[in-house]
């Protein structure tokens, strides 16, 4: 009960700090800085239960809480000025300025680092050493099949959703310079021919270390522990067996070492997106922005949860183990930031270590649900917001062609955007005119990412349970 009731007074807290962010835009007449004091005597007291607490996903989510805040207080982090009665203070801070946003880049680079290693020995470890080859291709057509429904399920909710809030008609916003620069350059890559079947298999697997492409790895990690798996040299076999359990353990090992730098970098990576886009830009895009969050919790309770319930997944069990890669991954806007967090956390719900370190990789190029949830609907709210009106069977096409160009481009640099502005291209009208939603894509990114990182979650837990390998009783920590 305790537990319980600290709780409630933690989330009271900060449903109290975001209260107190809104309150200065109405009481214009008292000083804000009356409201800001107030908002900091309750990051101590946040700041203190999150001390007693000592979990890390606490810790992200006060880092969460206080980048918010100083990204609307400090959003310069150069001068900040305030005033008590009629004297004004002024505090300056040189050569400070979007330093805050580097926390985030460091903490990203060291989980980009780990990922390819950490796959390659958990999917050979999985494969050769614990599974017959049949089991992996069962694996394999289940992950597929799994994939395909969800996700085509995630394309037609957000096509419902934006046909009823209709929030792109009437909407007059002109996107900004440094937005239509970036869109400019995100649209170049759709001009560039590519071969998404062709892309799935590495020519070199260096080069697919070294950019990232997690499908990539995941290809050659298969194929080489089912190399490993047919060798008839006992020795050779577990000399290379001992080696990646090795290197699996070191992996997990270096990722509770990153994760110290998480609370840090969701707090830099949260005060340099609110500095930089601030909270104003939510008032003309926020029926964008609230139709995406809305979609996306129905999504999540009339499809993940009934999907849990018929595969009888312990729910609370479940909740526990991915709330730390989901705050992870909505904090940062990365689902490789979540990845080896997922991989452990799964593996502690009983996910059998075969079946996590191949379903989640491949999950993040062919299950992302958040992602195809908001093509559909931001490729309608571009349509609305031109003042084209799609039928139900441009509609429905346009669904289909997201089946096929949402998939295996994970690694492409800004690809929810680029196979946004493909698809509003298809439509007849002009990518640059979903520039616009640049503005608060960061606010949405971080929402279909944390969804894309459950969705993925649960998948582990559904086709372990479909092979009989679940395990329902905790597994003991080292």
């Amino acid at each position: 009960m305790n537990k319980v009731l600290a709780n409630l007074l933690y989330f009271s807290l900060i449903a109290l700090v975001g209260f107190l962010l809104y309150l200065p835009k109405v009481f214009t007449s008292v000083d804000p800085a009356l409201f800001m004091v107030l908002r900091i005597g309750l990051l101590g007291g946040l700041l203190y239960l999150t001390i007693k607490r000592k979990k890390l996903s606490v810790w992200i989510f006060f880092a969460m809480i206080v980048g918010v805040e100083v990204g609307t207080d400090l959003p310069q982090l150069g001068v900040w000025e305030y005033y008590i009665g009629v004297k004004k203070y002024t505090f300056s801070f040189p050569e400070f300025t979007l330093n805050l946003d580097k926390l985030a880049k460091i903490f990203l680079r060291l989980i980009k680092t780990l990922v390819a290693p950490l796959i390659f020995a958990t999917l050979v470890v999985g494969i050769a050493g614990h599974s017959n080859l049949k089991q992996v291709g069962r694996i394999g057509l289940k992950s597929i099949l799994y994939f395909e429904l969800v996700t085509t399920v995630a394309l037609f909710i957000g096509l419902a959703a934006i046909n009823i809030s209709k929030a792109g008609v009437g909407v007059q916003v002109k996107a900004s310079d440094n937005d239509l620069k970036k869109s400019t350059e995100l649209i170049a890559q759709t001009h560039a021919p590519k071969d998404h079947l062709v892309d799935i298999f590495p020519e070199n697997i260096a080069k697919s270390v070294h950019e990232n492409q997690v499908l990539q790895i995941v290809v050659f990690s298969i194929i080489f522990a089912i190399g490993l798996a047919l060798v008839k040299n006992a020795l050779h076999k577990e000399t290379m067996l001992r080696f990646c359990e090795s290197l699996s353990e070191v992996m997990f090992k270096f990722t509770d070492i990153v994760m110290y730098v998480a609370p840090f970098a969701v707090f830099g990576a949260l005060a340099s997106t609110v500095a930089k886009s601030g909270l104003d830009i939510l008032v003309n895009l926020l029926q964008l922005v609230g139709t995406l969050y809305v979609a996306l919790i129905v999504f999540v309770v009339c499809v993940l949860l009934p999907i849990a319930l018929m595969a009888r997944i312990n729910i609370l069990r479940f909740i526990k183990h991915v709330t730390e890669p989901v705050t992870l991954a909505f904090a940062t806007a990365s689902s490789e930031a979540a990845l080896p967090k997922a991989l452990e956390n799964m593996e502690k719900f009983g996910v059998p270590q075969k079946i996590a370190s191949f379903v989640i990789p491949t999950g993040y190029s062919f299950n992302l649900d958040g992602t195809t949830l908001y093509l559909s609907l931001a490729s309608v709210f571009v349509a609305q917001m031109c003042g084209v009106d799609l039928s139900i069977g441009q509609q429905i096409t346009m669904c289909l062609i997201l089946m096929l160009t949402s998939k295996g481009v994970a690694g492409v640099r800004g690809a929810s955007f680029v196979i946004l502005a493909t698809t509003v291209a298809s439509l007849g009208l002009d990518p640059q005119q979903a520039s616009v939603i640049l503005a608060v894509d960061a606010l949405m990114d971080m929402a279909r990412t944390s969804v894309n990182v459950l969705g993925n979650c649960l998948a582990t837990a559904v086709i372990a349970r479909s092979e009989g390998e679940l395990q329902d009783e905790p597994v003991p920590e080292e």
